[in-house]
């Protein structure tokens, strides 16, 4: 049963992995035996993950790259397929998050927000997929979140752009899912609940009021531990998930079920 879980001998690639969620399942990952790649913007950030990740015993390469760039995801993509020979498993981790709604939110606002969530997963997604259509292997995660499903009336933590370009991960993970089954690759989604995060320590985490809220809907009654979301993202990167394809899970203490 062990077996299942192994990833001795994977290459696991991670967008936004130099800190956050991101950096939890980086290090989730080489405990679990793959070497590792991570993209990000922060290069003092992905050297201290490169640094700990080769601690471990575990080989890691790490570049600076913008996601939502399609000449950096190109050449990052290639630099990490050139150095290890193979790329097993995806994240698609990176994201962020813009307050306000419609009415509020600026054109850039929005449009950046959707350059991120979304169309960084379609560039990486697009770079890496040919590799894994030719090892006819391969596990793609993409992060959505439980704000794919649900939504904030308090006006101080609506988020328009965020509700829509997660729920935009929700199609393209069912799409790529149905595209490329037939190669040997499995794509699925999972969906945080309330982590603390470079997305959220400093504004979800420090209002009291929300997280009064938010602690008196979920039926756990508490935040998100540091590494909860592990578990699920490794089943999802493992062979124990061979036969799933285009599924959505949401991590989050059953907030989404009141």
């Amino acid at each position: 049963m062990n077996n299942l879980f192994d990833l001795t001998g994977k290459v696991a690639l991670v967008t936004g992995g130099e800190e956050g969620l991101g950096a939890d399942a980086v290090v989730a990952y080489a405990e679990a035996g793959a070497d590792i790649a991570i993209i990000g913007l922060e290069i003092e950030d992905l050297n201290n993950m490169k640094n700990k990740i080769e601690s471990l015993g575990k080989k890691c390469i790490v570049l600076e790259c913008n996601v939502s760039h399609e000449k950096e995801v190109k050449n990052a993509i290639q630099t990490i397929y050139d150095y290890f020979g193979h790329i097993d498993i995806l994240l698609n981790n990176a994201g962020i998050s813009m307050f306000g709604g419609v009415e509020d939110l600026t054109e850039e606002e929005w449009d950046r927000e959707f350059d991120v969530n979304v169309k960084g997963i379609f560039l990486v997604s697009k770079y890496v997929v040919p590799i894994m259509k030719k090892q006819n292997y391969g596990k793609i995660i993409n992060v959505s979140s439980i704000n794919a499903k649900i939504a904030d009336k308090n006006d101080a933590f609506i988020r328009h752009a965020y509700n829509a370009s997660k729920s935009a991960v929700l199609g393209l993970t069912k799409g790529m899912a149905c595209s490329y089954a037939r190669y040997g690759i499995n794509v699925n989604a999972v969906g945080p609940g309330l982590f603390e995060s470079a997305m959220t320590k400093d504004t979800l985490m420090k209002s009291d009021r929300f997280l009064h809220i938010y602690t008196e809907m979920c039926p756990s009654a508490r935040v998100a531990k540091k590494g909860e979301l592990n578990g699920t993202i490794l089943y999802f990167s493992s062979s124990a998930c061979d036969y799933v394809q285009g599924q959505f899970i949401i991590v989050d203490g059953g907030t989404s079920i009141v």
